[in-house]
C-alpha cells in the first residue's frame, strides 16, 4: 500500500499513516456508522451538511487502507456527500444551484460516457456482452445466464435497451421535464437489477443519490418549486468544456510534433516497400565488432532500450543501431497494401543493407515481437548475422501452447482497439503518465510519453497484432533452424507465471543448436516482460549478458600465427618433416 500512496504530499501521507492503525480505523468506522444513522433521521439542519462532509472526508481518508471495492460507487458516494454538504452549508442560493447542477452534470456524464463506451465495443452491439458477464465468477448469475441462452432475442433487446438508456440519458432535459420520471425510473431499475443479479449493492444506493439533482435541474423553471433557479452553471460548464477541448487539441498537436520528431542525429532510409524508417546510431566505430541492431516490441518504442544503449554504447563503446518500425513515431508507413509480418522483415533487411557497410556484421537484439521479427530476418541476411539475442521474446506458437496467452488474447485485442480508437479521437491528452516512463533515463521520458499518447503507436500496434494473432493462432510447425549463435534472455516473472513460456524459450535456443550453432537460455532474476527494459538494474544486467555473448560468440577470433620449423630458413618444411 505504501508503494502506491494516495498522495505524494508528505503531510497527507503522515495523516493517512495516523488513521491506518487498527484502533483508529475501527474508531473512524464507528463514528461513520453513528453519523450515517443520524443522517437517516428527519430534519434539514446545517448539522446535516457537516455530516455529509464528514462522511465524504473520512471515505477519502480511509481510501489509503481500504482499497478493496474502491470503484465507481465509492467515487459517486463521496462526491454526493461532499457536494451536498457544501450546498447545505452555503448561504447563497446561487451557490446551492451551482452545486446541484454540478452533481446533475456528473450523473449525465456517468451514464452517457458508460453507454457510448459500451457502444464502441462489438460485444454490446451484437448482444453477446450480457451472457458473457452472467457466466463470469465475479459478476455472474447462473439462472440469469440460462435465461439469456433460452431467450437470446429478449437478451439482445435488453442489452440494446440499456445502451439506449445510457447513451440518450441527457435527453432528460428535453420535452419540458416529461422525460424525467421515465429515464430516472429506468436508471434506478437498472441499478436495482444489477444489485440483485451482479451483486453491485452499493451501486443501487450511490447512483440514485444523484437522481434528485437531475429531477431538480430538469424541472421547468415556471414550476413554483424551482422558481428562480440559477442555471448559469450550464453555460459555465460549456465554456469550460470548450476550453478543455481546445487545450486538449493544442496538447495533442504538441505531443504529435514531439512524437514524429527525431533526435538531433537521426537518419532515415527508404525501404523497398516505400516505408521511411528513422534510425539512430551510437557507440564507437570499431570495425572488428559487429553492430548491435535493436528491434522494439509491440506497442513499444526504440527508447525502451535506453538503459541498454547507455550501457553498451556509452560505457562499453559497442556500436549500436536503434530504429522505429514503419508507423511508429517518426517512421512512416507509406505502403498501401495490407500489412504482413514479412513487410517488417523486409524493412529490417533494407535498413541493415543501406545503413551499414556491406561487410559489416550485425547482432540482432529484439524484445517481444521484435525478437521474432529478428529471427525471421536472420535467415534472409545470412552471413551478415553474427548472432541473435531474444529479450523475453514472442514465440509463434504461444497462442496454441500457452493457456495464459490464449486467455489474455481477447482482452489484449480489445485493449489495443480501444487505445487506437480513443487516441485517434484526441483522448491521449487525458492519459496520465505511467510510472514506467519515469523509470527510463531522464532525457528520454518526455519523448516516450509523447509517443505513448500518440495514436500512431497504437494504430501501428493494432495493425501488427491483427496479423500476428491470425498467424500465431494456427501455428503448429517447428521453428526454422537459425544459422547463427543465439541467446534467449528471459524475464523471471514471465517464466514464473507461465512455465510453458520457458519451454518455448528453449525451443528458440534449440533452433540455433539445430543449425550447429550456440543456443542458450538465461533468466534475469526479478525482471518482468517490460521491466527487463525499463528498470535500470534489470536492463544493465541484460546489457552485460548481451556484451558477454557478443564477445564470446560473435566477434571473430584471430587466427594463431604459424611458426616455421627450426632449420627451415625459407619457411618451408622439408620432405621428411
Amino acid at each position: 500500500m505504501r508503494q502506491t500512496p494516495e498522495s505524494k504530499v508528505p503531510a497527507i501521507q503522515k495523516l493517512t499513516d495516523v488513521v491506518s492503525g487498527r484502533r483508529t480505523t475501527l474508531a473512524l468506522h464507528a463514528t461513520r456508522v453513528a453519523c450515517s444513522l443520524g443522517m437517516l433521521l428527519p430534519g434539514n439542519s446545517r448539522w446535516r451538511g457537516v455530516g455529509n462532509l464528514y462522511l465524504g472526508a473520512t471515505t477519502t481518508l480511509l481510501q489509503a487502507r481500504h482499497r478493496y471495492g474502491s470503484d465507481g460507487s465509492d467515487q459517486v458516494a463521496t462526491q454526493v456527500q461532499a457536494v451536498t454538504g457544501l450546498a447545505r452549508l452555503a448561504s447563497s442560493p446561487q451557490v446551492k444551484d451551482a452545486l446541484m447542477w454540478y452533481l446533475a452534470l456528473q450523473a449525465n456524464m456517468s451514464y452517457a460516457a458508460s453507454g457510448w463506451t459500451k457502444m464502441a465495443g462489438t460485444k454490446w452491439r451484437d448482444g453477446s456482452a450480457l451472457p458473457g458477464v452472467m457466466r463470469t465468477r465475479t459478476y455472474g448469475f447462473e439462472r440469469a445466464y440460462r435465461l439469456t441462452q433460452r431467450y437470446p432475442r429478449a437478451s439482445k433487446v435488453t442489452q440494446h435497451a440499456v445502451l439506449a438508456m445510457e447513451c440518450l440519458f441527457p435527453v432528460v432535459y428535453l420535452a419540458g421535464g416529461r422525460l424525467t420520471r421515465p429515464l430516472i425510473g429506468a436508471a434506478g431499475s437498472f441499478h436495482v437489477v444489477n444489485a440483485f443479479v451482479m451483486g453491485l449493492g452499493r451501486f443501487m444506493t450511490a447512483f440514485p443519490a444523484m437522481h434528485p439533482m437531475i429531477a431538480y435541474t430538469a424541472a421547468p423553471r415556471e414550476l413554483p418549486a424551482v422558481a428562480g433557479r440559477d442555471d448559469r452553471m450550464v453555460k459555465t460548464a460549456l465554456v469550460l468544456l470548450a476550453g478543455g477541448v481546445t487545450g486538449a487539441a493544442v496538447l495533442a498537436t504538441q505531443q504529435r510534433a514531439r512524437a514524429v520528431a527525431g533526435w538531433p542525429m537521426s537518419r532515415t532510409v527508404t525501404t523497398r516497400c516505400g516505408n521511411v524508417l528513422q534510425y539512430d546510431t551510437g557507440g564507437r566505430d570499431l570495425d572488428d565488432r559487429p553492430v548491435v541492431v535493436f528491434n522494439h516490441g509491440l506497442a513499444s518504442t526504440p527508447e525502451h532500450f535506453a538503459w541498454m544503449v547507455e550501457r553498451l554504447a556509452f560505457d562499453l563503446g559497442q556500436p549500436v543501431v536503434t530504429y522505429a518500425r514503419a508507423g511508429y513515431g517518426p517512421s512512416r508507413r507509406v505502403r498501401e497494401a495490407p500489412y504482413t509480418l514479412q513487410e517488417s522483415v523486409d524493412d529490417l533487411e533494407d535498413l541493415i543493407l543501406q545503413a551499414l557497410p556491406k561487410d559489416r556484421k550485425v547482432v540482432l537484439v529484439g524484445h517481444s515481437l521484435g525478437a521474432d521479427l529478428n529471427r525471421r530476418a536472420a535467415a534472409r541476411l545470412g552471413d551478415r548475422v553474427a548472432g541473435v539475442v531474444y529479450l523475453d521474446p514472442t514465440h509463434p506458437g504461444q497462442l496454441v501452447r500457452s493457456d495464459k496467452q490464449r486467455k489474455g488474447m481477447e482482452l489484449f485485442t480489445a485493449s489495443l482497439a480501444d487505445m487506437a480508437r480513443w487516441t485517434r479521437l484526441g483522448c491521449g491528452a487525458l492519459m496520465s503518465r505511467p510510472r514506467w516512463v519515469d523509470d527510463l533515463p531522464y532525457p528520454y521520458r518526455q519523448k516516450v510519453f509523447a509517443l505513448y499518447t500518440d495514436s500512431r503507436l497504437w494504430t501501428a500496434a493494432k495493425r501488427e497484432w491483427e496479423v500476428v494473432r491470425e498467424e500465431f493462432d494456427s501455428f503448429d510447425e517447428e521453428l526454422t533452424p537459425v544459422p547463427a549463435p543465439g541467446l534467449v534472455v528471459a524475464a523471471q516473472v514471465t517464466v514464473d507465471m507461465d512455465q510453458e513460456q520457458l519451454l518455448m524459450y528453449h525451443d528458440i535456443a534449440r533452433s540455433h543448436q539445430a543449425a550447429g550453432r550456440h543456443g542458450d537460455v538465461t533468466v534475469v532474476e526479478r525482471a518482468g516482460h517490460d521491466t527487463i527494459l525499463t528498470d535500470a538494474r534489470h536492463a544493465r544486467t541484460a546489457a552485460d549478458l548481451i556484451a558477454s555473448f557478443v564477445d564470446r560468440h560473435c566477434v571473430p577470433r584471430p587466427e594463431p600465427e604459424t611458426v616455421a620449423p627450426a632449420g627451415d630458413i625459407d619457411g618451408k618444411a622439408g620432405e621428411e618433416k
